[in-house]
């Protein structure tokens, strides 16, 4: 990909996360890290949905940190490694359905 497209894409997926954070209230998820951060995009079809999936917890703080193909990497500044176990883990949990 190129380093062009590749800034466009961050710059998109950090549109739509300031617009998830700045909305009246996140989705209805037990997760306010998964509401605040991660509904946005994975509860709304554009990017796959997670929820229910039984991913290992490593994969997704694997994948959250150093981004996988569309999904942009996030910064430790912009989400915290306890703040990211906590939501690989609920993720991991998460039942078929994406509700707990």
């Amino acid at each position: 990909m190129h380093s062009v497209s590749k800034l466009a894409l961050a710059c998109l997926a950090a549109s739509a996360m300031q617009l998830a954070l700045a909305q009246d209230g996140p989705a209805q998820h037990d997760n306010p890290v998964y509401a605040k951060v991660c509904s946005y995009c994975h509860d709304q079809g554009i990017g796959p949905a997670i929820l229910g999936r039984q991913l290992q917890p490593a994969y997704i703080e694997h994948v959250v940190r150093y981004g996988f193909r569309a999904m942009p990497s996030f910064r430790a500044a912009e989400i915290d490694d306890k703040a990211l176990a906590g939501v690989a883990q609920w993720v991991s949990a998460s039942p078929v359905g994406g509700q707990k």
